[in-house]
């Protein structure tokens, strides 16, 4: 392989890795309330959806010569107000999202400690030392991360792999056919989360040397990676756990590893499905909070020293583990919020006014187009404010 090939390769498996997380723990929850194939379509769409707006953006960063971040380039694009739609939303989206995984991690992390220590703590105090334990390797800084988080994505790969190996074999194929679609619009939100690698984009570009047909390569193959992981996934899930089950898993907030080990009933599975549900807790909750605290520290315009990364480690940690001690079974509900308002301002609304203006006013120039026109941009809008839709329509 050469190495031209080995960076597409690379790049690809940075987008399976960027959107592979805490999020899979949600999908099989929700996606059971509407039946495998019912969601199989929303998945596809999610999936199509996507993919459509991360090539929008790699035609935007092809207007500028220059190395550019998602936020300056909706300021370039679209001006002041750009700039502070995309980071208000931003902010929010990492937020809600921090908030999802602490509120996942009280039970994980409760099950793992009584298992392996014989520990007993209850959920709110094993979020507590779960944020605490982990918010101290991301104050570390970015390297002390990257080295950890290789350690736990091996472990994410093989307990994955653990659990679809012995689980594959027990599915009962009745179970696939439970079909109730008119609950197919709660998992939107989720499912469009879970394909977020759009701020990946400029580092793609400069990984790959500006060259923006093999961005193009790189986005769909990695894209599809994760939509393969994701179909055996909920295969898997929905296979072996009875509907009813899923419905009390999604009343009571639990993420997908909890039914499907209670399903199950074997140690080998039991093991495997903890252990992944915390490596993808884990993983995730670096990124993520690794990622707020440089935003803030860019924000604030200030230098991510190690005095002011205790200031912003605190700032990006300490609101949303309040807001988790105080609903711990709000998972479902942040990780909804962060997919079907803050994702798709950012990820869905943005890239196509972007794409709009760039082209069809300021008439800019790319080396790469993609396909369609307005008419598709046009959809693209609608299919966001969908989304949208569907989440705001929870609170009334």
């Amino acid at each position: 392989m050469d190495l031209s090939a080995n960076r597409v390769f690379g790049g690809m498996l940075l987008v399976a890795g960027c959107c592979i997380g805490a999020g899979m723990l949600a999908l099989p929850i929700l996606t059971g309330l509407a039946g495998f194939f019912p969601s199989l379509i929303t998945l596809v769409v999610s999936w199509a959806f996507m993919t459509f707006t991360a090539l929008l953006l790699v035609e935007v960063n092809g207007w500028f010569d220059f190395r550019v971040n998602l936020i300056s380039m909706a300021e370039e694009s679209l001006g002041k107000k750009g700039r502070l739609t995309a980071w208000l939303s931003y902010l929010f989206l990492f937020y809600s999202l921090l908030v999802a995984y602490m509120a996942a991690s009280g039970s994980i992390f409760s099950a793992i400690l009584s298992a392996l220590f014989d520990i007993s703590l209850p959920a709110s105090a094993a979020s507590i030392f779960f944020t605490v334990l982990f918010g101290y390797i991301i104050y570390l800084g970015t390297r002390p991360v990257d080295l950890f988080n290789r350690v736990l994505m091996i472990g994410l790969i093989i307990t994955y792999l653990g659990m679809i190996g012995l689980g594959l074999m027990k599915i009962d194929p009745a179970l696939l056919l439970h079909s109730a679609p008119q609950n197919v619009l709660l998992a939107l939100p989720v499912l469009v989360v879970s394909f977020g690698f759009q701020n990946l984009i400029p580092t793609l570009t400069s990984y790959l040397h500006g060259n923006l047909k093999k961005v193009r390569v790189t986005i769909i193959g990695g894209s599809l990676i994760t939509l393969v992981i994701y179909l055996i996934w909920s295969l898997l899930v929905l296979g072996v756990v009875a509907p009813n089950d899923i419905q009390m898993s999604y009343a009571k907030g639990e993420e997908a590893t909890i039914p499907l080990r209670a399903a199950l009933g074997t140690n080998a599975i039991s093991h495997f499905a903890q252990g992944f549900a915390l490596f993808a807790i884990v993983t995730s909750f670096l990124a993520q909070g690794l990622t707020l605290t440089h935003f803030l520290a860019d924000g604030f315009k200030m230098q991510p020293t190690r005095k002011n990364l205790i200031f912003f480690t605190s700032l990006a940690l300490i609101p949303p583990l309040f807001l988790a001690l105080y609903n711990p079974q709000i998972f479902f509900r942040a990780l909804s919020f962060a997919g079907g308002i803050c994702a798709m301002i950012l990820f869905g609304i943005l890239p196509v006014c972007m794409a709009w203006v760039g082209r069809y006013i300021r008439r800019h120039k790319s080396d790469y187009h993609v396909a369609g026109g307005k008419p598709v941009l046009i959809v693209a809008l609608l299919f966001s404010l969908l989304v949208i839709g569907c989440e705001v329509s929870k609170f009334f």
